[in-house]
């Protein structure tokens, strides 16, 4: 299967988990185009002072692949930042969120969500 750019469906995400501002999901696969276990295999856009809000993931876990720009990444209440190239894991029963406070351009990421 091949699917092109302008065949994904993206969908604008307002205050998404309680964040600031409004976040740009971009589903690359949809479900049932694939046969594995997931809930979200796509890109997330958030740009400067947008945010994802705190919370946890129950049976599920949730990999971020940072494409652009630097984030502010909150890993069960430690504050990091995840530059380019770099990705992180939210287990099950663990709590995160995510941040473009840059103000220097979007933060572009990669977001799989595995259900189990």
């Amino acid at each position: 299967m091949i699917k092109r750019n302008n065949d994904m469906t993206a969908n604008v995400k307002v205050n998404m988990r309680g964040g600031d501002g409004q976040v740009v999901v971009t589903d690359v696969v949809n479900k049932g185009e694939y046969n594995g276990k997931a809930r979200l295999v796509g890109t997330i856009l958030l740009e400067p002072g947008c945010s994802i809000g705190e919370h946890i993931h129950e049976n599920e876990e949730e990999i971020f692949y940072i494409i652009e720009g630097t984030a502010t990444y909150n890993d069960n209440g430690k504050i990091v930042k995840l530059n380019k190239g770099d990705s992180c894991v939210c287990l099950g029963g663990e709590k995160h969120s995510i941040a473009n406070r840059e103000n220097e351009g979007n933060v572009v990421l990669f977001a799989i969500i595995l259900t189990y």
